[in-house]
């Protein structure tokens, strides 16, 4: 039995093989659609963000 997946971008189904080239992708196409949403940063991983950087004109830093 060959395992199949949804498209992240457009939903259509995937068969989990090597010869599926994009996978999870089913195509170029969806794997740039992709690609550029992260890109632009509608994507994002949830959670806090990163100290902030540091303040350089604190007396520590001189």
């Amino acid at each position: 039995m060959v395992t199949k997946v949804k498209c992240p971008t457009c939903q259509a189904d995937v068969e989990w093989t090597p010869a599926s080239l994009y996978r999870p992708f089913c195509c170029k196409r969806c794997q740039l659609i992709d690609l550029g949403e992260w890109a632009n940063e509608e994507k994002r991983i949830a959670g806090e963000p990163d100290d902030p950087q540091p303040d350089f004109d604190d007396e520590e830093w001189h």
